[in-house]
């Protein structure tokens, strides 16, 4: 049988694996800058733990475990009659492969409540499943970045996060546009059109906007029961309230003149919006007195489809490269904890798409080329008299820190093929220990990519591969 992996998982090699460290090592630093530690949570949840936190659409996602031992017999001896796979599922599955970071964070603060102190800040890099579709950009098993604060209900928190991104992706030199939004005003939208009750379908329909179109849009929300077309007019008029091309600060005053006094919820989240920007105001770089990021969006159509936002919301998209989807996002999650018997805490969180920013990184060609930290120098094994000579140097280079290896085998007179095995790995530096280097107690250090060569005692060739 032909070996293969899984649909939407893959193989990485040494290289690929040192680019997604430098990707990881970039985000970290800039986690740590701001305050944040590292925690992790097991690969597996139990299947209750992730249910009904990501709606009906997410639900469907999630990769479910089968239980162990013989899972069907539960079923055959249920003295219900099973009808279909929903009603069996409780029987044959207690474990799912987690959907997220976030969820299983909110399991563990309440779990560990009485260990943490609050506000309590962590950040997370691990793997995660769903069971989407594969396609470009899109995998059922990739990498999540995530920072999280719980336990401050303070506009600073989704500032920093702002800033958090805007650093990261300078550093990796990607430009992006970071969208934001608040729950808040989608749900005066929906007071405003008189079709509160209908928030989470029209949520949802909106969330499309970006590929279905204001016309597809229309259409979604003209299926919905009890949404009439003078509802829908007003909902479209705000759907066009907030342009790319227009700052937040123009977008806020169309809001706030659409809006007027129709919807209290809407005040409340407009005020946050401009509380958010006032604290970074204050924090960005080079800060003046009014805000210049010109990466940074309103945009009103943002929703993330995720049930348990509450607040802020956010999305960084890709501005260079094909893969124009969603390379970040988060928001503001005040309710979640509650879901697993703890009150009033609130929260609010960022995430990182780790593999499609990996993606998006290499089409732009912006990995640095020293990203893969291999063997330094490799010591040729092409005399016999050598042997001796060259294992004590190899002992000597590890000691010294520097990464090194001698050829794999002994080959008596094949300098050329072991260069050539040097310059395949892409080592960047081979020692050769010929007759004439044994005999004068030195080494010729060759550099690979210039061609240089320097014969070097011991002293002057740890200092120089140092």
């Amino acid at each position: 049988m032909k070996p293969s992996i899984p649909k939407g998982t893959r193989d990485f090699s040494p290289l690929e694996v040192a680019r997604r460290n430098y990707i990881f090592d970039t985000i970290k630093t800039v986690f740590k800058k701001y305050g944040y530690q590292p925690i992790e949570t097991p690969v597996m949840e139990n299947l209750s733990t992730l249910t009904g936190k990501y709606g009906d659409e997410g639900d469907k996602l999630i990769f479910k475990i089968l239980n162990s031992g013989d899972f069907f017999e539960p079923i055959q001896n249920s003295k219900d009659k099973i009808q279909n796979s929903k009603e069996a599922l409780p029987l044959i599955s207690e474990k799912a492969l987690r959907y997220d970071l976030t969820v299983p964070f909110a399991r563990y603060v309440v779990m560990h409540q009485n260990d943490i102190k609050l506000p309590f800040k962590r950040y997370q890099i691990q793997p995660v499943w769903r069971a989407d579709r594969p396609q470009k950009g899109r995998y059922r098993e990739f990498y999540q970045c995530d920072a999280d604060v719980v336990g401050s209900k303070s506009l600073l928190n989704e500032a920093e996060f702002v800033l958090i991104y805007d650093e990261v992706f300078k550093k990796l030199g990607v430009p992006v546009t970071i969208k934001v939004n608040n729950r808040k005003l989608l749900f005066g939208i929906c007071e405003s059109a008189g079709v509160p009750d209908l928030f989470m379908p029209i949520t949802i329909a909106i969330d499309k906007l970006d590929k279905v179109g204001l016309n597809g849009v229309q259409e979604e929300l003209g299926k919905l029961e009890g949404l009439n077309a003078d509802s829908i007019t007003i909902i479209s008029k705000f759907l066009s309230a907030t342009d790319a091309n227009k700052s937040i600060a123009d977008c806020i005053k169309s809001l706030k003149d659409l809006f007027g006094n129709r919807s209290e919820t809407a005040t409340k989240g407009i005020a946050e919006m401009e509380e958010m920007l006032g604290y970074l105001e204050k924090l960005r770089p080079d800060a003046s007195t009014t805000l210049s990021m010109t990466n940074l969006k309103l945009d009103i159509t943002l929703a993330r489809g995720l049930n348990y936002y509450t607040g802020t919301i956010f999305e960084v998209q890709a501005d260079a490269g094909t893969l124009k989807s969603s390379i970040g996002g988060g928001g503001r999650y005040d309710n979640l904890t509650g879901m697993f018997g703890l009150k009033n805490l609130t929260g609010v969180g960022i995430s990182f798409g780790a593999d499609r920013i990996y993606d998006v990184v290499e089409e732009l060609n912006l990995f640095p080329t020293n990203a893969i930290e291999g063997v330094k120098v490799m010591i040729t094994n092409a005399e016999t008299a050598a042997e001796n000579t060259a294992l004590t140097l190899l002992k000597t280079l590890r000691e010294q820190g520097i990464a090194s290896e001698l050829f794999h085998e002994l080959q008596p007179g094949a300098f050329g093929k072991q260069l050539k095995y040097a310059n395949e790995k892409q080592i960047p530096f081979v020692v050769v220990i010929g007759s004439a280097e044994l005999q004068e107690n030195k080494f010729t250090l060759k550099n690979m990519e210039t061609g240089e060569q320097q014969l070097l005692n011991i002293d002057e060739l740890i200092k120089q591969l140092s």
